[in-house]
């Protein structure tokens, strides 16, 4: 699912849909979950798209076209068709209602329902696994979050065999897990239904003048009175190529968790490694040339330490640290880049000082300029968030060469 606005991702999510945002100076958010699918064997994938899906859709073309005569391998888009009525989508589960007949043509056994915008590695053959061993209609993954933190999810009650007991989306006061008064049980928003069950559940909620048509608040809650729903613990996923418990998962749903995942990646031990090759990430491939640090001299030396520089970028005379610099970018001598995202085609300028910021696509910062450094400028020019991290949009790129513009 990838039809959320992403509204608390503002402006990064003002020209395209949150599953389209850059991540990890290469990759789009979507390109984690898509891997996960294509390395746990599972190639009949369906993209439902809504709000500003342009973008989406261009990357999905280009990074997700498997190729292949083979029937049941694919990875397609498909947007909102009101094929039940006039209305988009009004929650998760009537934007699954509303392309049902994906279902029913394709007679599968199993459907993974999962969300398109969340960071993690899993390997969702041992979900299923353990979805069959169960005889489960639905098996939904969870995580634990501290205790404060639980509030923004679905909170789960479960029983010794793991069968949920009580599912609460967004409770005010969450429940702990038993024996541990500062954790919480939380649903990842991704699930295994046995297809009958999915149909029946839809179904019965399509016609609830009550509900707001979301998995979370009403499907879920309905079919654990009186269905088999278990829960599935993804610490305990073991992916190949990755040592210790399974816990690293991001919901990158504002500025902050987006800022703090992307230096996760930093580190010379990083919280995700993007270095797994048994678990690779694909995304879209470009012919970009290799990145390159020029000049060495005392005070103008090209350098980037706990940074991830992407390809084409080049880095001439400047200090870059703790940052993550995406494909083609220019960054001229003696400005210097720190704890900051800059994405694609970005020029900075001579002297220019960047700190604590995202810069999005295209932008050119003149010579000199500072960002990031004087909060009351910041206010001034660009979009803040709470906690003072400094985002400066996405500008449009005019190719002088055929004349165009393009975004």
């Amino acid at each position: 699912m990838a039809g959320g606005k992403g509204s608390r991702l503002h402006p990064l999510t003002r020209d395209r849909a949150k599953p389209a945002v850059p991540f990890g100076g290469k990759y789009r958010i979507i390109d984690f979950v898509l891997s996960n699918f294509i390395n746990s064997g599972i190639r009949s994938i369906y993209v439902l798209t809504q709000f500003m899906s342009q973008s989406l859709n261009e990357h999905l073309a280009l990074a997700w076209n498997l190729d292949t005569p083979v029937k049941d391998q694919f990875v397609r888009a498909v947007p909102a068709q009101m094929r039940t009525g006039d209305a988009w989508y009004q929650g998760t589960a009537d934007a699954i209602w509303q392309n049902l007949n994906l279902v029913r043509e394709s007679r599968p056994h199993l459907v993974c329902i999962f969300g398109g915008d969340h960071i993690y590695r899993m390997d969702l053959s041992q979900m299923i696994a353990f979805h069959e061993e169960k005889r489960a209609d639905c098996t939904v993954a969870a995580i634990t979050v501290p205790i404060e933190e639980a509030s923004a999810f679905g909170v789960i009650e479960v029983d010794d065999e793991w069968r949920i007991t009580g599912f609460a989306e967004k409770p005010p006061v969450p429940k702990s897990i038993p024996g541990d008064p500062t954790r919480a049980l939380v649903s990842m928003g991704n699930y295994v239904f046995s297809a009958r069950s999915l149909i029946a559940s839809l179904e019965r909620d399509s016609v609830d003048p009550q509900s707001t048509h979301d998995f979370g608040k009403d499907v879920i809650p309905a079919l654990v009175k009186d269905r088999k729903v278990y829960c599935y613990d993804f610490g305990g996923n073991v992916v190949p190529g990755e040592t210790g418990l399974n816990t690293y998962w991001r919901d990158v749903g504002t500025i902050e968790s987006y800022y703090e995942s992307n230096m996760d990646l930093r580190d010379v031990v990083p919280a995700f490694n993007l270095y797994n090759r048994q678990w690779p990430l694909f995304t879209a491939r470009y012919d970009d040339p290799p990145a390159k640090f020029v000049h060495d001299s005392d005070n103008r030396t090209g350098r980037a330490t706990n940074s991830i520089v992407c390809e084409g970028s080049i880095l001439s005379g400047c200090t870059v640290r703790n940052s993550v610099i995406g494909r083609n970018v220019k960054i001229h001598s003696f400005a210097e880049v720190s704890d900051s995202i800059i994405m694609d085609n970005v020029v900075v300028g001579r002297h220019a000082r960047i700190h604590k910021s995202i810069i999005d696509k295209n932008v050119r910062v003149p010579d000199h300029a500072s960002i990031g450094i004087d909060p009351v400028a910041d206010q001034r020019d660009f979009f803040v968030s709470t906690t003072g991290i400094v985002i400066v949009p996405k500008q449009p790129r005019f190719d002088s060469d055929i004349g165009s513009i393009s975004i």
